[in-house]
């Protein structure tokens, strides 16, 4: 048994896979070539100062609230690809207008479009992604298109950085950039109307099933027999489903909204705002070993996946989300001993156990991908894929909105053994949240 299943054929995603996430790489660098700036470009280079920063990220925050929470019902009546499109398109504008940008009134205009654009992406894209592949590639898929995100934001960023650097102008620079990242949400659009699944014959033959959504398991439990194997007619849309307070009232579901909050405030919120901080401000750590580390992360995200996935896909789901946390809290560790190391320990000692916790968080990141969206997909039911996708946006965004200022207040307290591990137990109640949740689903 353990070498057939060891042998087992990886399953293709197919072409329509391929198309969606080269787009998804174009656009997410895109927004790498510009989302680190926005503040300093709208206070600073535009001279329009501190509150219309502000102003412009209190609209893209509202916005996407109301956008997400409008776009799942959207979502599950029609075409996820149809409101795809539109999101992407409110995106494509958005960004667009910053270039021109020169009053308080364009910038805040900007903000709204950008917000709307990601509450409607992200309130559709977990159903664009689903029809796109077979069922039991849903686990690779989600692992492959967190992979893409960060490195077209991690390519977009050099690529600004290079753009940027020793730029006569940086504010007419940047004005390039912005249009860039509008543009570079275009053939996103085209890609996800071009991707949707084509209806049935009406004689009732079978479907090619590259084009089939494969929504056999949702709302049903694993083994149930549907899937690649069971009814192939594409669901009609129906408006039909539960409401957003009736997925909330179920425990599951309730637990892995309220994990999605937790693991984007202990743990992505963490990496990007917290660690580079703590590193440089309380260890002593030279930005371009700052920079290493960080790109060590993202480069361990594209080694790793390949290599884990088969693991991956054997573990239940509720395992997998619970190991991401686990996984964290070794890393978190790594950069304890690293603090506790000091600045008299070698430099193999000291730099080696950082590149570790960017290696190690790589695998829980990894481990937290392939499972979140399956099991919201399985668990949402076919008529309300958009409204659970949606509040796991928004508990998405309430995480990265309080996971900095969290971070930081722990940093500007503590010292660097502190910090880290306020870290460490940080990752471990989100395991507390995510074990609960094993727990409930295996023994109801």
């Amino acid at each position: 048994m353990t070498a057939i299943r060891a042998t087992a054929p990886r399953t293709p995603l197919g072409r329509r896979f391929g198309l969606l996430m080269g787009a998804l790489l174009l656009s997410s660098l895109g927004n790498g070539l510009c989302f680190p700036f926005t503040s300093i470009y709208i206070s600073q280079l535009l001279g329009l100062g501190g509150r219309a920063a502000g102003g412009y990220f209190i609209a893209m925050a509202a916005a996407s609230f109301a956008a997400a929470l409008a776009g799942g019902p959207l979502a599950d009546r029609g075409s996820p690809h149809r409101v795809g499109a539109l999101g992407g398109a409110a995106l494509a504008v958005g960004y667009a207008l910053l270039a021109p940008a020169g009053s308080v009134a364009l910038v805040l205009a900007s903000g709204v479009c950008v917000g709307a654009g990601f509450g409607l992406f992200y309130a559709s894209i977990v159903g664009i992604v689903d029809t796109a592949v077979p069922e039991s590639g849903r686990r690779s898929a989600f692992a492959i298109r967190h992979i893409v995100n960060n490195a077209g934001i991690g390519l977009g960023s050099v690529a600004a950085g290079l753009a940027l650097h020793g730029a006569a102008t940086p504010v007419g620079a940047l004005r390039w950039l912005y249009l860039a990242n509008g543009l570079a949400a275009l053939p996103l659009i085209a890609v996800i109307l071009g991707v949707r699944p084509r209806a049935e014959p009406t004689t009732g033959g079978p479907a090619d099933h590259a084009a089939e959504p494969h929504t056999g398991s949702r709302g049903e439990a694993p083994g149930s027999g549907k899937g690649r194997g069971g009814d192939r007619t594409p669901p009609k849309p129906s408006g039909a489903g539960p409401t957003y307070r009736t997925l909330l009232r179920a425990r599951p579901m309730a637990l892995l909204i309220l994990a999605q909050a937790l693991f984007a405030i202990v743990g992505f919120t963490q990496i990007e705002a917290t660690v580079p901080l703590l590193m440089h401000d309380r260890m002593a750590v030279t930005l371009g070993w700052v920079s290493a580390v960080v790109a060590a992360n993202s480069f361990a995200l594209i080694a790793l996946q390949p290599l884990l996935r088969r693991r991956l896909e054997r573990l239940p789901e509720t395992v997998s989300l619970a190991a991401g946390p686990v996984l964290w809290t070794g890393a978190f560790g790594c950069g304890l001993g690293a603090a506790l190391a000091g600045e008299a320990a070698p430099a193999a000692v000291r730099y080696g156990l950082l590149l570790a916790f960017a290696v190690i968080f790589a695998a829980g990141e990894l481990m937290y991908s392939s499972a979140f969206y399956p099991l919201l997909l399985r668990w949402s039911g076919e008529a309300a894929v958009g409204r659970a996708s949606a509040l796991a946006s928004l508990a998405w965004n309430l995480g990265t909105a309080s996971g900095p200022p969290i971070g930081l207040f722990v940093v500007a307290n503590a010292s660097a053994t502190g910090g880290w591990l306020a870290l460490a137990l940080g990752a471990a109640a989100a395991f507390t949240v995510a074990a609960a949740l094993h727990s409930r689903t295996t023994n109801p």
